[in-house]
């Protein structure tokens, strides 16, 4: 394959798509904006994953959706109609034939929902979101519609799809510069598909990572993720006031404020992108021509504390039942279970007779874990807990934080604080 010279990738989420206003603002970026050739992963639109995980969840209990489904349904084909029609008049089909064919797959794949896999059926259902808005996207920008789950190849860890590199790169190489050639291609983010064929995603929010498949596969020159918010920053501005804006920072420093839960990157993202040097610019949807932040390969002083909060966490405590040592054996079957139930350390911390630690909750995977170790040890939880993180942190940052907040757990190395509450 030749290499596509000047390559982009943007990626849209969902704060970027949640209308007929905002698919016509998308449009105008990449009008006056891209450069080239172009590959845009775009994210289900608004609220809809979690329409969708309503819809499914109903579904899964038996309960009845009519009423959900008929407005997700009624959203979809109103914002379709509206970009046709003025003052945006972006497409000549109220109701592209590919929306309602999808509307009516969606219809059908609810109608199958029962006792079985939660997390494969619930893979076949959410998926739903990225592939309607793609096409509303597609047919506003005359581009290309590119269904992404036979090129992204996965497992079948449904949820967290894991990705077969080598035969994901194959397939996008060999599939993408045809398309390409002839003018804009788009895609959906946070999807992709077993070797028989069937629907996987790749993690809540994972359309960031989408896009570094993609320019990995390709690449690219960079990728741009389009925010509401004017680049990378210390902090959610929603919830910490006085936020500051990084105007470059290194592949390292981000891997890690996404790994702690910075929410504007994925925490798989920068990965690919570092292996082969390819920028990741953070840019305002807002204001398109502000600076925002470029993620790459720098040397940078030492940065403002970046401050980071999880919600819905859980604090889970293992405890020998004859008070003896938790020793390594405890803690390798400890470490299984919780791979067993799929829940993901935050943080850990032990002391002599106990060992704690803290995760996202699902109740389904907390029921899960007590079920296989409950026999061998005393285990207590607390959910609804919150997870901060003050990465690069000083002792202002921390008596900011920690203020007036009963902390269940503390831990701190030469970098990073970390304290779950109430």
């Amino acid at each position: 394959m030749n290499e596509l010279t000047g390559l982009q990738v943007y990626k849209f989420g969902g704060a970027s798509v949640k209308d007929a206003a905002a698919i016509y603002n998308l449009a105008q970026i990449v009008k006056h904006h891209a450069d080239g050739p172009l590959v845009a992963v775009v994210s289900a639109m608004g609220k809809t994953t979690n329409a969708l995980e309503t819809l499914f969840q109903l579904a899964f209990e038996g309960k009845d959706y009519t009423t959900e489904l008929q407005a997700l349904r009624d959203f979809h084909l109103c914002v379709a109609a509206e970009l046709a029609s003025p003052p945006f008049s972006l497409s000549t089909q109220p109701a592209p034939r590919v929306l309602t064919e999808l509307l009516t797959d969606l219809t059908d794949q609810l109608a199958t929902v029962g006792p079985g896999d939660y997390d494969r059926q619930y893979d076949q259902v959410v998926s739903f979101g990225e592939l309607l808005a793609t096409v509303i996207v597609a047919e506003a920008l005359g581009a290309q519609w590119l269904d992404c789950r036979p090129l992204i190849r996965t497992d079948r860890n449904w949820r967290e799809g894991r990705v077969d590199w080598p035969t994901t790169e194959r397939s996008i190489r060999s599939v993408l510069p045809p398309l390409l050639a002839k003018g804009t291609v788009v895609t959906q983010g946070f999807l992709g598909g077993t070797a028989t064929g069937v629907t996987t995603t790749l993690g809540r929010e994972g359309s960031d990572y989408t896009a570094a498949i993609f320019a990995y596969c390709l690449r690219a020159e960079c990728v741009t993720i389009w925010k509401d918010v004017a680049g990378l920053l210390n902090a959610d501005p929603k919830i910490f006031p006085d936020t500051v804006r990084y105007p470059e920072i290194s592949y390292r420093e981000s891997i890690e404020m996404a790994y702690y839960g910075a929410s504007v990157i994925h925490p798989k993202t920068i990965k690919p992108l570092a292996e082969r040097r390819i920028p990741l610019r953070v840019k305002s949807f807002v204001d398109p021509t502000a600076e925002g932040t470029i993620i790459h390969d720098c040397q940078h002083p030492a940065l403002a504390p970046a401050f980071i909060r999880k919600t819905d966490q859980c604090l889970i405590s293992f405890e020998s039942k004859d008070f003896a040592f938790i020793s390594e054996e405890n803690l390798e079957v400890i470490f299984g279970a919780l791979a067993q139930a799929r829940l993901k350390i935050n943080v850990m911390q032990n002391s002599a007779i106990s060992f704690s630690v803290c995760t996202d909750f699902s109740e389904r995977r907390v029921a899960k874990l007590l079920e296989i170790l409950s026999e061998q040890f005393a285990i207590h939880y607390n959910s609804g807990l919150m997870l901060f993180t003050i990465k690069n942190y000083d002792a202002a940052s921390v008596a900011q934080l920690t203020a007036g907040k009963k902390l269940l757990l503390e831990q701190r190395t030469r970098g990073t604080f970390q304290f779950v509450c109430e």
